[in-house]
Formats: structure tokens, C-alpha cells, sequence
């Protein structure tokens, strides 16, 4: 008999943002460095005889929280992976259903139908999961073990060892990040003690506690993921202005030292260098929700990422919609092999200010600024 312990990883970027992750190779979050603390405690005292993961880098991250406290070699392999998910690892979720809203559906309520260029099936996935945690479990028998995975990929291993079929697995719900599931392999046949029990983490680090998407009664839907499309300068002048004066005004209560025109000019010449360095967020029912705005051009050289403009709506705050936005501008320069972003925020912006240091960004020095000096703020991709 062998007993498996799988563990899902850590909250990753993608989780957080909103980003279809897959096989892309994202990193762990602020909150989620705090998730594997308490997992490390949990199996402090566990006696553990071997240790696996998925060799993307969320999944090693995580497997550190085994490792804290037991002497164990990580034995990677890809067969652990998540889902390959082809063109759309990379989107956000609300770009995926805008891609293909039946896919979506499909994906989110009957995994065995969904398609997309470039992707596994959900039954590649589950063949490739079973064989690999199978192989594990009659090469350890007798034996502990704890396996690191993706939420996808446990859950059709999972389903498959509980019969759901692909039509019902609404009703096995998603696993927390760092949920915990335990499995028995006896004789051959693999039996679940339970499943998704993230009980060491206190409400305020998990990362279902602040999301809805993963509930039954979702079926997977969001209004709050956001979908993108490019702004274009040239011809959303007046829009572009009016997103910024309400950005400027938002930052310093007033307009005092806000001049429009340079802030367009400098718009138009972002949009020169990358016609997606301005994008509009919509919410999934097709309300325009905000701006991010990148240049793409400055600093390049020395791996930086610039974030020019960042603004959600007034009665859209709150909800995460912010924190999408940065987090699409910090995705797509991670694409782009840059190692950091910055930005500046105003230093009389407290709120703004705690919004950037929970997303990892640190004060790095002080500037003149209009009317209250600007604090420079970086976030190292790592």
C-alpha cells in the first residue's frame, strides 16, 4: 500500500491575475510564499519517504514547503505538469471566452469536449497524470509520498479515480491553492481519503476566499474577468484623456498640473513602439472597465518594464478588477523576457501605494512630482 499525498501549487501569478497559466512558467505570488509556510507546517511532522513535482517552476516553489523540513531529493518530471492549454496559455480568462465562449463552456463544465489550436485534451492530460502518479505509487509501495501538481491536472486524476464523468465534474469542485488531497493505492487501485482540504491556510491566504469563479453554482463564469482590446491614441484621443484626467484626480483630487495633450503625445508614441501598449479592459458583459498603459521602449536595455498608466473605474474597485490590470502589464513583459516593472505612484497616494506593495512592488527612491513627490516602485519578476 502506498499512501499520496497531492498538493496543488501555490497561488501563481496567473491565479491572481486572472491569466491562463498552463505550462507557461509563472511565478509564485507574495500571498502565495505565505500559503507554502503554513503547507511546510502542516506536513512538518508527516513522515514522508519521497518526493515529486511537476518541474514548472510554481510546483518546485511549492515542493520547498516539503523540503523545509524533510531531507528529501525533489524528483522532477513533466508527466506531472498542468493541462497544455496551446494558444491560450497567456489570455485571461476573459480573453479565452471572448476567443471561444462554447469552448469556454466547455472547458469549465465538460473538460472532455473542449478543444483549442495547440492543446491537450482533457483525456491527454488525465492518461498522462494517472500513468506518472501511478508509476509513482507502485515504485513507492509501502511508502508516503507527496506529489506537487496543477489544479487541472489533479482534478482529472481525481475524477478519473471517482468516476465523474466529463459532463458532471462541476460537482467535484477546484482545489484551493496548496489544497491537499489524499490518496491510497492498494492492490492496484487507487481510493481517495479526501480531497482539496486546504485547512491550513487561515481565510485571509487563500485565494478562493476572494474569488467566486470556482464555485459550483458559477459553472465557471465571472463577470469580473477581464477581456482586452487595444486603444488606439490616434483615434480614442478623447477616451485616452478622459481616462487619465480621472486617473490624475483620483491620485491628486484635483487637476492641477494635468496637460492632456503631453500625456496623449507621449500615448501616441507607446502605441508607435507597440500597438498593444494600451489596452482597454472590459468586464465579461461588456463594460468598459479601465486602462493599462506600458512603454515598451523605456529602459528596455536593462530589463525594465515600464507601467504608465494604471485605472479601473471608481464603482468597479474592489473587486479585483486593479490588480488584473497590473497583472496583465507584468504578464505580458515577463513574455517579453524583461525582469521587472516599474512605475511611479504619487507618495500622497497611501491606498495605491499598499495596493502595489501587496502585489511584491517595492519603494525604491523619491522624485519631484506635480504637486506631491512620486515614489518610484519596482517589482522584481522572481
Amino acid at each position: 500500500m502506498t499512501t499520496i499525498y497531492m498538493i496543488r501549487h501555490a497561488e501563481a501569478e496567473g491565479n491572481l491575475y486572472r491569466i491562463v497559466q498552463g505550462q507557461h512558467n509563472s511565478f509564485i505570488t507574495p500571498r502565495g510564499h505565505r500559503q507554502i509556510a503554513c503547507l511546510a507546517e502542516r506536513f512538518k511532522d508527516v513522515q514522508l519517504d519521497a518526493l515529486y513535482s511537476s518541474d514548472l517552476r510554481r510546483t518546485v516553489t511549492t515542493a520547498g514547503a516539503i523540503t523545509k523540513y524533510h531531507a528529501l531529493e525533489m524528483q522532477l518530471t513533466e508527466r506531472l505538469r498542468e493541462i497544455n492549454l496551446g494558444v491560450c496559455e497567456g489570455m485571461s480568462f476573459g480573453d479565452m471566452y471572448k476567443f471561444d465562449p462554447v469552448q469556454m463552456g466547455n472547458f469549465n463544465n465538460d473538460p472532455a469536449q473542449w478543444r483549442a489550436p495547440g492543446a491537450e485534451t482533457f483525456a491527454e492530460c488525465t492518461e498522462r497524470i494517472v500513468s506518472a502518479v501511478t508509476e509513482i505509487a507502485a515504485k513507492n509501495d509501502g511508502k508516503t509520498v507527496a506529489v506537487v501538481s496543477h489544479g487541472m491536472a489533479i482534478r482529472s486524476l481525481l475524477a478519473h479515480i471517482l468516476g465523474v464523468a466529463s459532463r458532471d465534474i462541476p460537482s467535484l469542485p477546484h482545489g484551493d491553492n496548496t489544497a491537499v488531497s489524499k490518496l491510497i493505492f492498494d492492490n492496484g487501485v487507487f481510493s481517495v481519503e479526501y480531497y482539496n482540504d486546504n485547512s491550513h491556510l487561515p481565510p485571509e491566504l487563500s485565494t478562493f476566499a476572494r474569488q467566486s469563479w470556482w464555485k459550483k453554482e458559477t459553472r465557471g463564469a465571472d463577470p469580473n474577468n477581464l477581456y482586452y482590446e487595444p486603444l488606439d491614441p490616434n483615434r480614442e484621443g478623447e477616451t485616452y484623456k478622459e481616462f487619465y484626467a480621472a486617473s490624475w484626480k483620483a491620485a491628486h483630487g484635483d487637476l492641477k498640473g494635468f496637460y492632456p495633450e503631453t500625456y496623449l503625445a507621449s500615448a501616441r508614441r507607446h502605441f508607435a513602439a507597440d500597438n498593444k501598449a494600451i489596452l482597454k479592459a472590459y468586464r465579461s458583459d461588456g463594460e468598459l472597465a479601465g486602462i493599462v498603459e506600458t512603454d515598451t521602449e523605456r529602459s528596455k536595455g536593462a530589463g525594465v518594464g515600464w507601467i504608465s498608466l494604471v485605472y479601473i473605474k471608481e464603482p468597479l474597485r474592489g473587486v479585483g478588477l486593479g490588480t488584473q490590470l497590473v497583472g496583465r502589464a507584468i504578464t505580458n513583459y515577463e513574455m517579453l523576457g524583461r525582469q521587472k516593472a516599474r512605475l511611479h505612484v504619487s507618495s500622497e497616494n497611501a491606498s495605491a501605494i499598499k495596493f502595489y506593495e501587496d502585489l511584491g512592488f517595492e519603494i525604491l527612491s523619491s522624485e519631484p512630482g506635480a504637486g506631491a513627490p512620486l515614489y518610484l516602485m519596482e517589482k522584481r519578476f522572481e
